[in-house]
């Protein structure tokens, strides 16, 4: 599947449920947090949490 793919399901996720388009991002680690926090306190601080992290960072970053 081609990165840009990826990218669009991460931000449907980021959408719909937030905290999965984070964790599917960078995995379980501080921003998956912030995102949860954001969520809970504010459904739409989460997407744009959510979607700023899936834009700016490198899916590389992902493997532990």
């Amino acid at each position: 599947m081609k990165e840009n793919n990826k990218d669009l399901i991460r931000i449907l996720f980021a959408i719909l449920i937030p905290p999965v388009g984070v964790f599917l991002q960078v995995g379980l680690g501080f921003h998956f947090w912030i995102n949860l926090v954001l969520t809970l306190l504010g459904y739409i601080p989460g997407i744009i949490h959510g979607i700023y992290i899936i834009l700016t960072r490198d899916n590389t970053q992902i493997r532990a």
